[in-house]
């Protein structure tokens, strides 16, 4: 036991030592500001066209659809970062917070344009189907003499696509809306790990069936679970609709109060804001262009673009709203709340009725659909680790890890993803950052078609 506790706290520590820094949030918001100006906005400014290209219907059996693509990405991005990382961010960083995710969202979206736009220039062909990511980046646009940097992507992204932080929040729903925090075997774990065993039951009979299926029913599942979730949220703003303005004005002065943004007890509010919108759009870390990497889109640009709906979506829309359902409801307030507990009495004060079954329903749905996502991230780094033949092992490892996340502190689960995440992040943007001017070549080829 003091060795399980000795190693939570190095985790921890570590987790934290990375992300209050200055080394690694200067890559990912430096280089997001590189990629800004080297684009001259031109991704941006024709962010319009990446809906356009949802709409086209061409499909082969080498990869996904560029709409099965994004429905996949954001099913693996719009989950429980969305909802119980705002309310992390918002009870250590407080409402600034929420600003500078804004900020990290945007730069993320460029972000995301030039790494998935490599995913697609730089993936591999095996057995008939398109793959890929950074680990192909690297390899295939560096030369083979970077394949350790590679190699630490992948061993690190075994970690870091883990489903324990979903499987972790899903626990503390049930056990807060339906147990009413009376463990049902009058022992917690039991009960935890019984619902895990229900969640890993769920979780198999996607997963098993490998990307095709889970393109399928992300694709039908994302679009569902966002627009259920917004629905709620926003009924929520409307009936608190004199709070709205309020709580933006204290978004910003909160953002730009020196005394959080540049110390305090928890660190600068930037640093937590970056920490906590990496955490839930993934832009930089890498993830992302695994799964682009699997579209059958021929031209890189194309998928890049689309590419940019994911963080859009994903920070500036939901993280947006769940933040402002717990301003407007003043529970960020409340520290004995924590994580999925600060928005699940957000719902039930606006909603005594139907809120904690809206909130179970929506928390259920996007951590699962992020749980069917995951996996295939966690099985091409494995792929590329051990081989090909061995990746589908991944699914068994990945089916036990959310056993593990269902019966662990938050606090530990969160510190693994973070420091995954972040030791993930510097392979991925050395490599989108060096390889930057190949993405221009072919930029300039496709936007001039736009024209």
């Amino acid at each position: 036991m003091n060795f399980l506790n000795s190693f939570s706290s190095f985790i921890i520590d570590s987790a934290n030592y990375l992300w209050e820094g200055p080394i690694l949030v200067t890559l990912l918001l430096g280089g997001g500001l590189y990629f800004l100006i080297r684009s001259r906005f031109v991704p941006l400014f024709n962010f319009y066209h990446s809906f356009k290209i949802l709409t086209n219907k061409k499909h082969n059996r080498k990869g996904l659809s560029s709409f099965e693509s994004v429905s996949s990405q954001i099913s693996g991005i719009v989950g429980m970062g969305n909802i119980s990382g705002v309310a992390l961010a918002l009870s250590v960083g407080g409402p600034g917070a929420i600003f500078w995710m804004w900020m990290t969202s945007l730069l993320g979206m460029i972000t995301k344009f030039y790494t998935c736009s490599l995913a697609v220039l730089y993936r591999d062909e095996i057995n008939n189907k398109n793959v890929g990511g950074p680990m192909s980046v690297i390899v295939n646009g560096l030369g083979e003499n970077w394949k350790p940097l590679a190699t630490v992507f992948c061993f690190f992204g075994l970690l870091g696509v883990s489903p324990i932080f979903q499987s972790n929040q899903i626990v503390e729903t049930v056990n807060n809306i339906i147990f009413q925090n009376k463990p049902l075997f009058n022992n917690q774990f039991y009960n935890d790990f019984f619902i895990g065993v229900i969640l890993m039951s769920v979780v198999s009979l996607v997963i098993l069936g490998g990307i095709q299926r889970i393109g399928i029913v992300a694709s039908k599942l994302a679009p569902i679970m966002v627009i259920t979730y917004l629905l709620s949220v926003t009924y929520i703003m409307l009936i608190n609709f004199d709070q709205i303005l309020p709580s933006f004005a204290l978004i910003i002065t909160e953002a730009f109060d020196p005394n959080s943004l540049f110390g305090g007890a928890a660190g600068s509010v930037l640093l937590i804001g970056a920490r906590r919108a990496s955490f839930s759009n993934e832009a930089g870390i890498g993830t992302a262009p695994i799964i682009h990497a699997s579209s059958n889109t021929k031209d890189p640009i194309e998928e890049g673009m689309v590419s940019m709906i994911g963080p859009f979506i994903d920070t500036i829309v939901v993280c947006t709203l769940t933040a402002l359902c717990i301003l407007v409801t003043d529970t960020w307030r409340d520290s004995s709340f924590a994580g999925i507990e600060m928005v699940i009495e957000s719902f039930i004060l606006s909603m005594p009725l139907l809120g904690k079954y809206l909130i179970l329903f929506t928390t259920i749905t996007f951590a699962i659909s992020t749980l069917f996502s995951l996996s295939f991230f966690g099985e091409r780094c494995l792929a590329f680790l051990v081989g090909e033949r061995y990746k589908n092992y991944y699914r068994y490892i990945y089916l036990i890890l959310i056993l593990i996340g269902s019966t662990s502190s938050l606090q530990f689960v969160i510190s693994v993803i973070d420091l995954s995440y972040g030791i993930m992040a510097f392979p991925t943007m050395i490599s989108a950052i060096y390889l930057a001017p190949e993405v221009e070549k072919h930029s300039k080829k496709y936007f001039k078609k736009l024209r």
